[in-house]
């Protein structure tokens, strides 16, 4: 068995999405800089946003399409490479009009990076056969915790400083850990060595560049109504995440007037407690099960986004998101897996964690050993559709609180302290077929 090539493929799934949390967080938390920059207000920098996360969109879905001709490793290398252009165009821009322009590549970039890495994530999840999706959405954590670090110990520097975070997309795109391809197989009892063998060119985890057949020639059809429950249970996360990471800097700096090299608090202790949830989040998920777990942390993440809206203090606000952090980590990560999971059909309707993870072995050593190029395109292009419901929630976060805190931001904050609540009812929809580690 090729666990090397499960290792290395690993390796590179973290990598990328390490560089993507790494820029993410890096521009976010110099937002108010740009603001004061270009004499922006909130509604302007709503409208850029929205214009972002739009190009997002478009990004995902280019992502779909050529990753079935090209392989999602060569579409992830390309948004990586556009990064690389993005950064210096928005951090060193002479004029408005650079700074839009590198906004809107940066847009594109975003999107094509966002769904390959998860394409890649959910495809090495299969193949492990447990959960692979929280310590992957970790190292995305990971790297914006760096982020915030570099920003709170350069914060008093120009803000061109920030171009230098172009170097982690570039090492990342053209790392020499990113093997061309390889043949990846599944560790599991009862599969025989190369019983899911990759076919000739066939895009394998983090490492395979090739063709695929198009994912509507499976005669199976995708069951959409599952995807939408956990597709709506995303929107709500991105709108709370986003709502945190875009404007928590500039809530700290408009509303309370805390220094300039502070403002990255909101997002710090926010990333902080997110890495450790989702470095804890398999055995969370097993010991009390995907449904507790996520309806506790949605009841958390309200109580915590009432206190931001109602903090009488900055420091009581950075408390606020630091607890945010912790209760929503787990809510994309694992959405992107029950998608994964049901788009290969593997999914059952156990809402028990236990039965799940014998029902999900028993599907996976089934599935395993009739892995085709369709069942590989099929599962790429849910992940990039289903990654659209990301760009719906980073809308309503970005867009939608600007709109609403225009005069007072206090309010941009109260509207997902109400509507990350339903996440409670959601719940169930992402324990269907629940991973499990193998003994």
């Amino acid at each position: 068995m090729r666990t090397s090539s499960l290792t290395g493929a690993r390796i590179a799934v973290a990598a990328a999405f390490f560089a993507q949390g790494f820029v993410f967080i890096s521009l976010t938390t110099r937002l108010p800089r740009f603001l004061e920059r270009w004499g922006l207000d909130e509604v302007t920098l709503s409208l850029l946003l929205l214009m972002m996360v739009l190009l997002a969109g478009v990004g995902s879905l280019v992502a779909e399409r050529a990753a079935r001709r090209m392989g999602s490793a060569t579409m992830l290398r390309l948004g990586l490479a556009l990064m690389v252009v993005a950064v210096p165009a928005l951090t060193l821009a002479p004029a408005i009009g650079f700074f839009v322009g590198g906004v809107a590549v940066y847009g594109i970039a975003l999107g094509l990076v966002d769904a390959t890495s998860n394409m890649q994530a959910v495809d090495l999840e299969h193949r492990y056969g447990r959960p692979i999706l929280p310590s992957s959405h970790g190292y995305w954590t990971t790297g914006g915790i760096l982020a915030t670090v570099l920003v709170l110990a350069t914060g008093h520097l120009a803000p061109e400083i920030g171009a230098f975070v172009v170097v982690v997309p570039l090492i990342v795109a053209f790392a020499p850990f990113l093997p061309r391809a390889v043949e990846v197989q599944l560790i599991a009892p009862g599969v025989p060595a190369g019983g899911i063998a990759s076919p000739a060119g066939v895009s394998t985890g983090s490492t395979g560049e090739g063709s695929t057949s198009e994912a509507g020639s499976t005669s199976t059809p995708v069951p959409w109504r599952p995807i939408w429950l956990v597709g709506i249970g995303l929107v709500v996360f991105y709108m709370v995440d986003t709502t945190a990471a875009a404007w928590g800097p500039a809530y700290l700096a408009i509303t309370f007037d805390a220094p300039g090299n502070l403002v990255a608090l909101a997002t710090f202790p926010y990333l902080v407690t997110s890495i450790v949830v989702r470095l804890a989040g398999g055995y969370l998920v097993l010991r009390f099960g995907v449904t507790p777990v996520l309806r506790t942390g949605a009841v958390v993440a309200g109580a915590a986004l009432a206190l931001v809206a109602l903090a009488p203090s900055w420091q009581v606000a950075v408390a606020g998101f630091t607890v945010l952090g912790a209760a929503v980590a787990l809510v994309a990560p694992l959405s992107f897996s029950a998608a994964g999971r049901i788009a290969t059909g593997t999914a059952g309707t156990d809402a028990d964690p236990v039965a799940g993870t014998a029902a999900g072995a028993a599907g996976e050593a089934t599935d395993a050993g009739s892995a085709t190029a369709t069942d590989r395109a099929r599962t790429d292009a849910v992940i990039a559709r289903f990654n659209q419901f990301n760009y719906v929630g980073a809308l309503l976060g970005s867009v939608l609180t600007g709109f609403v805190g225009a005069d007072n931001l206090r309010l941009g904050f109260a509207l997902p302290a109400v509507l990350v609540l339903a996440l409670v009812p959601l719940a169930p929809a992402f324990a269907r077929g629940t991973l499990g580690r193998r003994p």
